[in-house]
């Protein structure tokens, strides 16, 4: 079904919460996820607290209902700060200084003193009851080929605990997650179509690597807000894959209009999106009741020295790498493979041995992913071997001691634990079994060319000599 999503009045923006690669915000524990057992748990019930305007927010109340029970799990890498048992300590200013680097790229004004706020959460998934969020920079916008989004607000917040199991009146939570530096970003409803709303998603994103965050699946979440005409807003929470937001968009938008049609107003409230792009109900809309002051930390001051020292340390863009790396003639695959698998930095140090950048690039990006398919070996594995003999390898190469066109061969018998001074090693007893096969050759298969002879010449010695010794030798009998 086609919509004109125009006349529909679609009003979209994007919620984007993306971990940040520091310690964690208000304490120096080690942002790590741990996978072992924990070292001890607590149980504890949450209570409400009234918001700033005194009122219970009508989120706080549903989660109220459930009356739940809850354990929290920690280990020696979390402290008492985490356990709300510690008041915080001042805010992380590495995080601070990542967040007003996203901030610049996303052409945002910087706020020189906010509030941190406490937002009321009694899910379960903070100890506190509620999760401490300040708003850093606002009025900034990217652009699309669609057209202008805005940046309603950028806000630097603690990430919650991590669910174990949720059964009956009992959660359970890992508190490893829980004060991890988390920056929001919040867009203007100015996206009018679901590819609009992917573009930016995956622009937003490619910024965002450009900083110290962490990568990997669960360190980035978005979230999605709607409405139409004649309907109530409504935000789509829990997926990570950009790949479904169009059908997510488009499913919603297909919702609130059977809403409309049947003269009915769609409830504003959070829906939990399904591996399939629908959503079903996870809780009502929250207000700005549930929003009131922290108590335990002053203002955040953001002085012009310290704003004037991050615009200088504000990273190269993507776009600058890649034109780079074009200019250095590489591929558009080779360019994708190096800033996606984050080797860029090992690629500009290995080409400062030796000035071949698509050689180099093969070395490091294509040739282990062969040698791991072919030999049925880990990636990794592959990769961790040959990693430490790449400047050898290239030194080698730089001094003609070794040919371009054995490369593979000699990386193949690393693997298979063979040194590389072995790998490369040709004894001078080698070279009469090489001259007999050369002269058997001719006698066998005489008339072919050079280049006929080298080939197989070197199918039957391979790894043993290069091309350029192969074809010298055979000149030699050939009488060139």
């Amino acid at each position: 079904m086609e919509l004109d999503y125009k006349k529909l009045g679609l009003k979209c923006g994007l919620e984007i919460h993306q971990q940040l690669d520091t310690h964690k915000l208000f304490c120096n524990c080690p942002s790590v996820l741990r996978k072992d057992e924990p070292d001890f748990e607590i149980k504890r019930k949450l209570h409400v607290v009234a918001g700033e305007s005194g009122e219970i927010d009508v989120a706080v109340k549903h989660e109220m209902e459930k009356d739940r029970e809850i354990i929290y799990q920690g280990y020696d890498t979390t402290c008492l700060v985490e356990l709300d048992e510690e008041p915080p300590h001042l805010i992380n200013q590495e995080a601070l200084k990542i967040v007003l680097q996203i901030s610049f790229l996303l052409n945002c004004k910087i706020i020189p003193i906010t509030q941190i706020m406490r937002k009321t959460v009694i899910d379960g998934s903070n100890t506190s009851g509620f999760q401490r969020t300040i708003m850093i920079a606002r009025d900034g916008y990217v652009e699309t080929e669609s057209g202008r989004v805005g940046i309603q607000g950028v806000f630097l917040e603690e990430d919650s605990a991590r669910a174990v199991t949720k059964e009956g009146g009992l959660s359970v939570y890992k508190i490893d997650r829980l004060g991890i530096p988390l920056i929001e970003i919040a867009t203007a409803p100015d996206i009018k179509t679901p590819e609009q709303a992917k573009e930016t998603a995956l622009h937003i994103g490619s910024l965002l690597r450009n900083c110290a965050v962490k990568r990997g699946l669960g360190t980035i979440r978005q979230d999605i807000n709607i409405s139409i005409n004649k309907s109530n807003r409504v935000e789509l929470k829990g997926f990570q894959d950009p790949k479904i937001m169009i059908e997510t968009v488009k499913n919603e938008v297909l919702r609130q209009l059977e809403f409309v049609e049947n003269n009915k107003k769609n409830p504003s409230e959070v829906r939990n999106v399904l591996v399939d792009g629908k959503s079903e109900f996870l809780r009502p809309m929250p207000g700005e009741a549930r929003m009131y002051p922290e108590t335990d930390l002053p203002l955040l001051k953001i002085s012009r020295e310290f704003i004037n020292k991050v615009k200088k340390t504000l990273p190269r863009l993507r776009e600058d790498f890649e034109k780079e790396l074009s200019e250095k003639g590489l591929n558009n695959e080779m360019i994708k493979l190096l800033l996606n698998e984050n080797k860029l930095e090992e690629f500009k140090e290995l080409l400062k041995v030796v000035d071949k950048p698509a050689l180099v690039a093969k070395l490091i990006l294509i040739f282990p992913k062969e040698i791991s398919a072919h030999k049925k070996i880990p990636l990794t594995k592959v990769e961790n071997i040959l990693e430490e003999n790449y400047f050898d390898i290239l030194n080698l190469i730089a001094k003609g001691e070794l040919s371009e066109n054995n490369l593979k061969d000699v990386l193949e018998k690393i693997v298979d634990g063979k040194k590389l001074e072995d790998t490369i090693r040709v004894e001078k007893t080698d070279y009469p079994k090489i001259d007999e096969k050369i002269i058997h050759l001719m006698k066998e298969k005489p008339g072919l060319s050079e280049q006929a002879y080298m080939g197989l010449i070197m199918k039957e010695f391979k790894g043993i000599i290069d091309g350029k010794e192969a074809i010298e030798r055979i000149r030699k009998y050939l009488g060139k």
